[in-house]
């Protein structure tokens, strides 16, 4: 039988859409989901069930995103064919964008026992959705907001595609809350932190799905439950990436800080009183 039934495959699939591209943690309310419905968070085929509906919201971005995707793509391949059109923004970025999503695929390879295993506890979902509030609430004031997309570089870029690590180790961090927040304190306006979070999340996370894949239908997720959970994860991701962009461009992210710091407290308070298992 399959460890993750029909139903709730599509709940999981919504939490995903929701969460993934919002800063308050996609694989922390999946977890938190996976325990109010007494699935067990640190099963292999539940784990890689996680990563592979993930490829659903990265298909949103994919789509969303099409038109910017292929200028860079574009631009990519003229610029490894004509030495002149190496000075473009967008064959630079292109580079840029591999080059940041090399720390996280090192220390993913490295660290997977540990991301499978013990930093897969609730509790440390609850902790790090506490910190990572802090930071993104520091970063969203310490930032000047002055920067646009077309003035990131390959600095900037890095940093922020190297915080995606702390989301990693971290479950309960956000890989969109920790590139947000890495990105606001270079000073990087609220829109172009967010693109910049989508953009480099498309390698990182389209990677760790497929490379869960086998995990997944392997130890049991069945493939009727990953098929709907990732259907359903690019509907509802695609309008949730629509909203964020609209929102970021005229709102700061309290809101999100003062929900995270909420789900965290509830969180705590539900592993201390024995209603969910860690």
């Amino acid at each position: 039988m399959s460890a993750i039934s029909l139903g709730q495959a599509t709940i999981l699939g919504i939490v995903e859409g929701i969460t993934e591209f919002l800063p308050i943690s996609s694989t922390g309310h999946l977890k938190i989901a996976e325990g109010l419905m007494g699935i067990p968070v640190d099963d292999p085929a539940v784990v890689g069930f996680s990563a592979v509906i993930q490829v659903g919201a990265i298909a949103a971005v994919l789509v969303y995103f099409s038109k910017d995707i292929a200028r860079i793509v574009t631009a990519w391949v003229r610029g490894l064919a004509d030495k002149e059109q190496r000075y473009h923004h967008d064959y630079k970025f292109a580079w840029w964008i591999i080059f940041a999503t090399a720390p996280i695929v090192v220390v993913g390879l490295a660290a997977k026992p540990l991301i499978d295993g013990p930093l897969a506890s609730l509790w440390v979902v609850a902790v790090s959705l506490l910190v990572g509030s802090g930071v993104m609430w520091a970063a969203d004031r310490m930032g000047r907001h002055k920067r646009g997309e077309d003035d990131t570089d390959l600095r900037d870029t890095m940093l922020v595609g190297s915080a995606q690590i702390l989301a990693l180790l971290f479950p309960g961090f956000s890989r969109s809350g920790a590139t947000m927040s890495t990105a606001l304190m270079l000073d990087l306006d609220r829109v172009a932190a967010t693109r910049l979070s989508f953009y480099l999340g498309i390698p990182a996370l389209t990677g760790a799905g497929l490379y869960e894949l086998k995990d997944a239908v392997g130890t049991g997720a069945g493939a009727a439950p990953l098929v709907v959970g990732t259907a359903v994860s690019f509907g509802v991701a695609y309008a949730s990436i629509a909203w964020l962009l609209k929102y970021v461009a005229r709102h700061s992210f309290n809101a999100f800080v003062v929900y995270r710091v909420v789900v965290g407290v509830l969180l705590l308070g539900l592993l201390a009183t024995g209603v969910l298992s860690a």
